[in-house]
């Protein structure tokens, strides 16, 4: 047990009221969560405000408050604290509670747009695979060793994100690999975290429903690099145009890789099929079993943070060679009949989505026609809507505009506001349906003999979000239940 005294350490305290030599039997910051002998940290969200929430956790039972404004009547039972930033002071206080599991283990960062799943996933097999038992907080799912434990958002909470670090670091894991969300760096959820190792993947459009614009966009991921100690690694992306914005002010060691110009990790690719790549990587040529150029930067990466990390390079690579990469991620199934190619992916940005169908064009032998299936998600960013639905049209034969997770807002209108960046000339190929299973099983009606399919912008999700109601829906399922019909 902990005492309030001990896990308010460096937290920004500006005044006390009561005695904090009181035993804390857990952190909340959610106020439904409270019990008897709980602080609870009223955090000022996005959406909700956790200093509304202060009586009901007293009445709950709560034993402290930690609070920006303290409330004009003080309780006489209960310990209040006012802190300068209780976001920034709930990681700080929820490290010192779970005894700073982050300087247990070696923690590594992977930020960016695009990428970040598939990088701290594979790194966190490889590192599995050198031998090592590791941890991973992933968009797709969280792990310790073979036990996988749901996923709820990108970055958890920092009360959450510790626990989760601390039963790692008691399980033994030396390595933690995480995506870095930019919501996360903005809401302090990783204040007071230790980071061995910050890697950046890229910067394109996206959340600009929450950043507002995209100058403080890359703001906010630099300020990822920005915090890192001068005992981590800062790897950067040298072929994006901001990748070394990223480190102008980081304090921990920089080093870049490439696949276009000299950098500390350069890769080529080589050949790019069905099979994987082919890629040399500082004069040593390997086979991955990942496709596209997407994946040979986020496996250059990988490299990378390994050999920064201290690992031998021969034995990364004939390890990287044999890892498969992140569910939902470029994951295809083949017909039997038509040896129709049916691709799922998470690409729900533009850049994205240019990304997995440049890849799919290089795939192509010259006949086969593309047929995209891509929608937007609601209450999201809605300027990316059009320019998801002009860069479907522009390289795909045909496109299905369709619904991806609606949630509160009317699927019709996403659809609709999407239709709005389709060029004139291309509106010909160009369906709009909007019941998923639907489109996905007009898209496998229309394919003919080896024809390809991709269903973007879900991946790995087991659902769709309609209205509040999570309804159960597997993109790659329902192709495999689709094509299996059309194989009789």
């Amino acid at each position: 047990m902990k005492t309030l005294r001990d896990i308010l350490y460096n937290a920004g305290i500006r005044a006390v009221h009561g005695n904090t030599d009181i035993t804390v039997n857990a952190l909340c910051i959610d106020s439904r969560a409270i019990r008897p002998g709980d602080a609870f940290i009223a955090v000022k969200g996005v959406h909700v405000d956790g200093h509304q929430y202060i009586d009901k956790a007293i009445e709950q039972g709560a034993a402290a408050i930690i609070c920006e404004t303290l409330p004009e009547q003080l309780s006489g039972n209960t310990v209040f604290v006012q802190v300068e930033n209780s976001a920034q002071a709930s990681g700080v206080i929820a490290g010192n509670f779970y005894d700073n599991p982050s300087h247990k283990l070696q923690l590594v960062g992977v930020t960016g747009t695009n990428g970040k799943t598939t990088i701290a996933t594979l790194l966190f097999r490889l590192f599995t695979r050198l031998g090592y038992h590791c941890g991973l907080l992933s968009t797709v799912q969280n792990q310790i060793g073979d036990n996988v434990i749901p996923s709820t958002h990108t970055t958890p909470d920092p009360v959450s994100l510790n626990a989760l670090l601390a039963r790692m670091a008691d399980e033994g894991c030396l390595y933690a690999f995480m995506e870095v969300s930019s919501h996360a760096i903005h809401q302090q959820r990783i204040a007071g975290l230790k980071f061995a190792g910050g890697i950046f993947s890229n910067i394109t459009h996206d959340h600009l429903d929450y950043h507002k614009t995209f100058d403080e966009y890359i703001r906010v991921k630099k300020a990822f690099f920005d915090q890192l100690p001068a005992t981590a690694f800062a790897l950067t992306n040298l072929d994006d145009k901001r990748g070394m914005v990223m480190l102008q002010n980081t304090k921990a060691k920089k080093a870049t890789y490439s696949l276009r110009t000299l950098a500390d990790f350069k890769g080529k690719i080589l050949e790019n099929n069905l099979t994987g790549l082919i890629m040399q990587i500082n004069e040593t040529e390997v086979h991955f079993r990942l496709i596209g150029e997407f994946n040979a930067y986020n496996l250059l990466a990988v490299y990378g943070a390994a050999i920064l990390l201290g690992s031998d390079k021969a034995a990364v690579l004939r390890a990287l060679s044999d890892i498969q990469g992140a569910e939902g991620r470029f994951d295809y199934i083949v017909s039997a009949h038509d040896q129709i190619i049916a691709i799922v992916d998470y690409a729900h940005t533009p850049d994205a989505l240019k990304n997995v169908l440049a890849t799919i064009k290089n795939l192509r032998k010259g006949h086969e026609q593309v047929i995209t299936v891509v929608g937007c998600g609601g209450d999201r960013d809605t300027t990316k809507r059009p320019v998801m639905a002009d860069v479907a049209a522009e390289l795909s034969d045909r496109v299905i505009l369709t619904s991806d997770n609606p949630r509160s807002e009317d699927p019709a209108a996403i659809i609709h506001e999407m239709e709005a960046g389709v060029p004139v000339h291309l509106k010909k190929r160009v369906l709009s349906i909007t019941d998923r299973k639907e489109a996905i099983k007009t898209a496998v009606s229309l394919a003919g003999k080896e024809d390809i399919i991709l269903v973007a912008g879900k991946g790995h999700e087991k659902y769709q979000e309609i209205k509040g109601v999570k309804h159960p829906f597997d993109d790659k399922q329902v192709l495999q239940d689709v094509m299996k019909l059309m194989d009789k």
